[in-house]
Formats: structure tokens, C-alpha cells, sequence
């Protein structure tokens, strides 16, 4: 256990919350309301919503019409001495996305990293390559996937392992959490009001706790699948995001 512990370290626990591009479908670009509108019709179905009030509620989920408004990262370091598991977490939230993308990107760079997240395979990986392209910030090695085969890409999903290959089962983060006793995340907001608290509340602050709580959530799973209690005593030291 003490193997596994030590090799933590090269694990980056991560979550990403994203809002839409612009506050209102008009502060798109002609083309890209014409190309919304397309889609709004492939969503219509799923109620009586506007154009406009589709693009507020769901552009943010679509690389192409949202953007990173924060992300969230945590890693382990373990101690053998004292026998004490730390997790060291921080957020990038700049003002301006490309910053936040580039920031991360530096990150990513400083060391050979694993990257872990829930859904991050279909959700946070993907979206933070296309939005990395769209803001001309080149893919951190860990991002890069072309042309690699599958077990040279250095992602771990926690949503991936629970389904043990059964592709139709999706299970949220927060059930996850319940079956094993770990503390909620959704104390505060949750992934369907960060647009609402972003442009309407402007309290980016709020965000950026309810991200690294994810995280924390999210790496406390990885462990549970690992046989180790959800409950398990952690040194959880969070860093300003000015801090590397």
C-alpha cells in the first residue's frame, strides 16, 4: 500500500467548469448565432425554451459555444515517515480564458503527468483541447492524442472504471460519492447553475470552491476504488491560484 500511496504524486486530479461564451446569444459573431440556431433545433426537443434561453442553459456543455471559466487540479504527496496522505489543490481562473488555458498548459509541462477526472474522456479532456486550439494555445503532451495508441494516453476516468465495460451505464459523481460515504460537493452550487452564478452573481469565487471540491471528490473516489475508506484521513491544503 505504501507503493501505491507514494506513486500518487504523479497523478493530477482535475475538473473544469464552463459557462457559455457570451452572457447573450446576440455577443456571438453572425456566423456562429447562425450555427447555434442549427443546434437548437437538434435540442428544442428537450422542452419549450427559446433560442436564446437554449443558449444560456446549454451552450456551455459544447467546446464550440462555451468556454473554461475555471479549473481545478489536486495532487497527493505522501509522507512515510508520518504516515500522512497530503492533497494539494489550486484553481486557475483568469480573467480572460486564453490566460486560464495557458496557465494550466504550464502546469501540465512542469512534470510527466497522469491526468484523472470524472467523465474527464468525454467531457473535461476534449473540451479543454478544442478550447485550447480555438484560443491558439498549443496541447500540453499530456493532451496530445493523435496518433498515440491507447495505453500511451495517461488518462485515468473514474466514470471509465465504475462502468467495468458496460458503455450504456452513466453514474454521477455525486452518487458515486454517496455509495461511498464521501462528503458532498453540492453544498454550495452545482455544474448547472455556474452559469447563472458566473454571469448573473459574478462571484467566480463560488465557482472555483465548488471546482475544487470536485477534485477533491473525484480523487477520494479513486482511492475508494482502491480498497481505501472514503472517510480516510487527508491533509487537504489548498493554494491560492497565484501560487504554482
Amino acid at each position: 500500500m505504501a507503493d501505491f500511496l507514494s506513486d500518487l504524486k504523479d497523478i493530477l486530479f482535475l475538473d473544469i467548469e464552463t459557462a457559455s461564451f457570451t452572457e447573450r446569444l446576440d455577443g456571438l459573431s453572425p456566423r456562429l448565432q447562425q450555427e447555434w440556431a442549427k443546434k437548437a433545433k437538434q435540442l428544442s426537443k428537450e422542452g419549450d425554451l427559446s433560442v436564446e434561453e437554449l443558449y444560456f442553459e446549454k451552450a456551455g456543455i459544447y467546446a464550440e459555444f462555451g468556454k473554461v471559466v475555471c479549473v481545478g487540479v489536486g495532487y497527493f504527496l505522501y509522507d512515510p515517515e508520518q504516515d500522512q496522505l497530503q492533497f494539494r489543490t489550486k484553481y486557475i481562473a483568469q480573467e480572460e480564458e486564453h490566460d486560464t488555458l495557458l496557465e494550466l498548459r504550464k502546469l501540465l509541462e512542469k512534470k510527466h503527468w497522469t491526468l484523472c477526472a470524472h467523465n474527464g474522456k468525454e467531457f473535461d479532456f476534449p473540451y479543454l483541447c478544442r478550447r485550447m486550439l480555438i484560443n491558439r494555445v498549443p496541447l500540453p503532451e499530456v493532451l496530445q492524442m493523435a496518433g498515440k495508441k491507447p495505453w500511451e494516453i495517461r488518462h485515468i476516468d473514474t466514470l471509465e472504471l465504475w462502468k467495468f465495460g458496460d458503455y450504456k451505464h452513466y453514474t454521477r459523481l455525486e452518487l458515486l460519492a454517496a455509495i461511498f460515504d464521501i462528503p458532498s460537493s453540492k453544498d454550495n452550487i452545482d455544474g448547472s447553475e455556474v452559469n447563472e452564478v458566473f454571469y448573473k452573481q459574478k462571484d467566480l469565487k463560488s465557482i472555483a470552491i465548488y471546482c475544487l471540491k470536485d477534485v477533491e471528490v473525484t480523487a477520494r473516489i479513486y482511492l475508494a476504488y482502491q480498497g481505501l475508506p472514503g472517510d480516510m484521513k487527508i491533509n487537504v491544503i489548498h493554494a491560492e491560484e497565484r501560487e504554482a
